[in-house]
């Protein structure tokens, strides 16, 4: 079907073919083995046949073809075999893979994390061909972040970029990931978390302007709910007063399949429940006023509910000084204190995380395990009976829980 000819200078070849349309072509292969140019006819062969017979080309020459270089595909296209790889900036591409993640169902909320952490490449390659971006770009790109960046922001952003470029890489735009061999540490998550006591909460709770308010601090401190997204979601119906449970909707896991996790109703939360439904209008199907989703959820999700200005108000008038990640720290606390108590399987499941989130960025040793461990020799299991209304827990799973709650150091 095409004729392998030798090019007047030594180890030139070219390939010589007649197209569909009945014009002849020449394919230049430039200098390499009389192997080589043989295994590249086979392949043009096959992209001919395919192309008179109006099928699809073998996967053999479809596989061989995502493999060659942009020089050899150019080379292809310039005689109407392939068609040639779209010259899209970084920027373009971008904007593109932004849509692309739109049309797969991400929540908006998660497009609109996406778009922020992607937005430092757009603007620092703007105008670069995606193509052109090499391992040495990508370097003094992560170097002029690293400036201005914590190392967790740092971390995040470029993992984001790396994934869109190695997406890149899947649709055949590119050859290889410049973003693949550039390492960040994310630092040590346990920098900003901080235990908080629940004297502290109490005295937050005392000066709270009403009672959804109150409920707000207590879901996150002592049920360990997402604020704002797992707390206004929260229906009358979603409490089961008799068997004392909860189910939490959880809008962050419901892509892993898991829309919704049942959680103990604590008795730390029963009353200030008892309260919102004292003064909930008959029929009203939320916990938490109308008003409140409204404000909070937007066009790109939960990002308008302002919930902490108002809580570190709140945090001056109970004069206490505001810790970092005002409600993370709120859920990871009530994780801390559930670990010294269960088992972090079931734990975790309460929370919706897994152990190992949770061992690294959430479950700390408390004051009261230290306090503990000063009495406890190896051998002789601590036996202290488990005042409260959890009930009695078994020495034997005390020391299970401490065991996973201290591993994470």
């Amino acid at each position: 079907m095409s004729s392998l000819c030798k090019d007047t200078r030594p180890n030139m070849w070219r390939i010589l073919f007649v197209a569909p349309d009945g014009s002849r072509k020449t394919l230049r292969l430039g200098k390499m083995a009389k192997r080589s140019a043989e295994a590249i006819q086979r392949h043009v062969d096959a992209l001919l046949a395919a192309k008179i017979a109006g099928q699809p080309m073998p996967r053999e020459t479809a596989v061989w073809l995502d493999g060659i270089g942009d020089r050899l595909r150019a080379r292809l296209a310039g005689v109407g075999l392939v068609g040639s790889k779209p010259r899209l900036t970084v920027d373009q591409y971008l904007a593109e893979w932004l849509v692309s993640k739109r049309l797969e169902g991400l929540k908006s909320s998660t497009l609109a994390t996406l778009k922020h952490d992607i937005a430092d490449a757009e603007q620092w390659f703007a105008g670069r061909l995606l193509s052109t971006v090499t391992g040495e770009d990508v370097e003094q790109f992560v170097a002029a972040l690293r400036k201005r960046l914590s190392p967790a922001t740092l971390a995040k952003r470029v993992q984001r970029v790396r994934q869109a470029f190695q997406d890149a890489c899947e649709r055949n735009l590119l050859e290889r990931n410049p973003f693949g061999r550039i390492r960040v540490s994310s630092g040590n998550p346990a920098e900003r978390r901080v235990y908080v006591p629940v004297q502290q909460v109490e005295r937050v709770i005392a000066v709270c302007p009403n009672v959804h308010w109150k409920l707000l601090f207590v879901l996150s401190r002592y049920a360990g709910l997402r604020i704002p997204s797992e707390a206004l979601l929260l229906k009358w119906g979603d409490v089961d007063w008799e068997r004392g449970r909860m189910t939490v909707p959880s809008p962050k896991t419901e892509r892993q399949g898991k829309p919704y996790r049942v959680i103990p109703l604590f008795p730390s939360v029963k009353p200030y429940l008892d309260q919102a439904w004292e003064i909930t209008p008959e029929g009203e199907e939320f916990i938490f006023p109308e008003a409140w989703r409204r404000r909070a959820q937007g066009p790109a999700g939960w990002v308008n509910a302002n919930f902490r200005t108002v809580a570190l108000k709140i945090l001056r008038k109970a004069e206490i000084e505001p810790w970092p990640r005002l409600w993370q720290n709120l859920r990871s606390s009530c994780e801390s204190d559930l670990a010294a108590t269960f088992p972090i399987a079931t734990v975790t499941k309460w929370l919706g995380n897994s152990p190992s989130v949770a061992l690294r960025h959430y479950v700390d040793p408390t004051d009261e395990a230290f306090e503990r461990a000063k009495n406890w020799v190896p051998g002789t299991p601590e036996k202290r009976a488990k005042s409260g209304a959890l009930g009695a827990q078994n020495s034997a799973q005390q020391e299970r829980a401490l065991i996973c709650t201290s591993r994470k150091d």
